[in-house]
């Protein structure tokens, strides 16, 4: 019943108001082929007895053409966007229907037109049907070949392969794209000098500067998927610095990602482009046997890092995720984004997303919450890491990231978690402020807990994360917004970045090499000077640095230093199988006149008179050094 449902409703669409009009338009074109066909064959003489013949052929001949037509899918077929398939297609259906009207007509009449006068008449009705059907793409070619240039973007496609092909085709075929293709950029000599589409291979990607200038390229499309993240950032380097506007044609792996979508895209460049970081690659047996069907807690669960703490480990088939955080906001965008993945049936598998408003000061109530939710993974991501806020507010990144971390450990040993892993932070690295010394302190900590328990205790170490809440990335945007100026602190300032779902991924990926007693750190790649940073965002922006956005040197904040130092000492490290993850040696401070970690916890929790705060932190970190800002 439904399928005979479905099939009406079919031919009901298929009989709309254009469909009945190209209909008709077919039936002239055929009987019109097919009368110019009688004269052809008859040496352009008319004949009374072939023309009434032709009267009583041609309704049949008309209604076997509209069949096999449909057959052919000819009346849904988009014609704007006809390729040579289409045209192979046309072809056949032509052929295809001229041979069965013969033989339909064989069979009906003794006396019926012969078969040259048949092959006759498919040429002229392939010529026809097809011709008015490619029509308007060829007044589109035309249109755009006689548009003034001055009025079109000069524009240049980088990868004369497969996607460069492409992209050739949607630019010149879609309306939506005002682009004239000067030529392509292709490291494959082989390809200098020829032509492809009508359009010239102009030389390699070296010289991809010289040509952008000789050529005023306004516009280029960068066309390589299968291209190393390397590679494309040095391109994007070179291109990004003459002015011309970029757009990216999703690398492989987003294609892979997408691969149900095999429409052509492009976006604009991301500042991750600029990094120059190959995608991660994990192991991803090893992960599924400490997730799949297990309940994972995620303390900040709401915040950048927690929240991509919780996409990642969906896909690696987890029981339960509870999402622990202290702002509801966060942890309500976070639930009601699962609920609208849920409800479009976007996602394949579907953990159970418990949301819980909670502090990790509060020991009674994650007593409560691990006693019901019985978690055998989690993820500390919970923490106050805005440096100069912390440098005011000292005691509260101590309460929060050292003491919250105690109060999370323990009910994790209370209630047999089986790993624990901390989010920790490179300004726990000889830190020159309060944030750092907690996060330092919080590191102790969970090793020191770990010493006797039966919890596999670690920590992970990483550097600023771009566009996590409160980095310098969301900060750009906004003042590029209002029109500047961006603020850096220091024309010689750098850092070390990672990308949000790059440094979730090797955290969970850490989480698999977990023994108990490790500090993982991961690599960072090379550092970022933030006035590069800053000059690059503009010019992402579509304005130029100094001119239309100016750029404001602040001064060094309160705690903060002049370069990061580098987690990774390749001296004491030990390496993992995973090439971006290593074990740092944690017997940095076991000095004889340091005091025991957990002595501080006591003191924090007493409530005692401490005095002087960051005196008080010194007596337990001791690589901690109070900064001059």
């Amino acid at each position: 019943m439904t399928t005979f449902k479905k099939s009406g409703e079919r031919i009901v669409k298929m009989f709309n108001a254009k469909t009945l009009i190209l209909l008709m338009f077919d039936a002239f074109l055929i009987s019109f082929s097919f009368f110019v066909s009688i004269f052809v064959n008859n040496s352009f003489e008319f004949n009374i007895y072939l023309f009434q013949n032709f009267l009583l052929e041609i309704p049949i001949i008309i209604i076997v053409y509209w069949l096999i037509f449909e057959l052919f899918q000819m009346y849904r077929s988009l014609w704007k966007y006809a390729s040579f398939e289409e045209v192979i297609k046309g072809v056949l259906a032509n052929a295809s229907a001229t041979v069965l009207a013969y033989f339909i007509i064989v069979i009906i009449y003794n006396d019926h037109l012969d078969m040259v006068f048949y092959i006759t008449a498919v040429f002229f009705a392939t010529s026809l049907t097809l011709g008015s059907r490619l029509s308007y793409r060829i007044v589109r070619v035309f249109q755009k070949f006689f548009t003034y240039e001055e009025l079109r973007t000069r524009t240049l496609i980088v990868g004369a392969g497969d996607a460069g092909n492409m992209v050739c085709r949607e630019i010149t075929k879609n309306n939506a794209f005002d682009n004239m293709i000067i030529g392509f950029i292709d490291d494959d000599v082989k390809k200098h000098d020829k032509i492809i589409h009508g359009i010239p291979v102009l030389g390699s990607i070296e010289e991809i500067a010289s040509i952008i200038e000789e050529h005023n390229i306004d516009m280029v499309y960068i066309a390589i998927p299968k291209a190393s993240q390397k590679r494309i950032t040095e391109i994007l380097n070179i291109v990004q610095k003459t002015g011309a506007q970029i757009k990216l044609f999703p690398p492989f792996y987003e294609l892979l990602r997408e691969r149900k979508d095999t429409s052509v895209k492009f976006r604009d460049i991301k500042i991750e482009d600029l990094l120059g970081r190959e995608e991660i690659k994990l192991e991803e047996e090893g992960i599924r046997e400490y997730i799949d069907g297990k309940s994972v807690l995620v303390t900040g669960g709401g915040g950048s890092i927690g929240s991509e703490l919780c996409r990642q480990l969906r896909r690696f088939n987890p029981l339960k995720i509870i999402v622990l955080d202290i702002y509801e906001n966060n942890a309500y965008d976070l639930q009601m984004e699962f609920d609208r993945m849920y409800r479009l049936n976007k996602v394949h598998h579907k953990p159970e997303i418990i949301v819980l408003i909670a502090s990790v000061r509060d020991e009674r109530r994650l007593d409560e919450i691990f006693n019901e939710h019985k978690p055998h993974v989690v993820f500390h991501a919970a923490a106050h890491k805005h440096v100069p806020l912390m440098e005011v507010s000292p005691m509260e990144a101590l309460k929060n990231n050292t003491v919250g971390t105690y109060n999370v450990a323990m009910a994790s040993e209370k209630h047999n978690v089986g790993k624990f892993v901390l989010i920790s932070t490179d300004k726990a690295v000889n830190p020159t402020n309060v944030m750092g010394a907690s996060k330092r302190a919080a590191e102790k900590v969970v090793m020191k807990i770990n010493e006797t328990s039966k919890t596999e205790f670690a920590a992970v170490r990483f550097g600023n994360v771009l566009g996590s809440n409160g980095s310098v990335i969301p900060l750009f945007k906004k003042q590029i917004e209002d029109g500047g100026p961006i603020t850096v602190t220091h024309p010689e300032i750098i850092r070390y970045f990672m990308t949000i779902p790059e440094a979730t991924q090797l955290v969970i990926q850490a989480g698999a090499y977990a023994n108990g007693g490790e500090l993982f750190v991961l690599d960072m790649g090379e550092p970022v000077k933030i006035l590069d940073l800053a000059e690059n965002m503009i010019r992402l922006s579509g304005f130029e640095p100094y001119q239309d956005i100016d750029i404001l040197f602040t001064g060094l904040r309160p705690g903060e230093k002049m370069y990061e130092e580098l987690l990774l000492d390749q001296y004491k490290s030990l390496k993992t199988s995973n090439e971006m993850i290593f074990i740092e040696n944690n017997d940095d401070e076991k000095e004889n006149n340091q005091s025991p970690i957990l002595n501080l916890i006591e003191i924090l929790k007493s409530g005692e008179n401490i005095g002087n705060c960051k005196e008080f932190v010194k007596k337990y970190i001791n690589s901690y050094r109070e900064s001059d800002n």
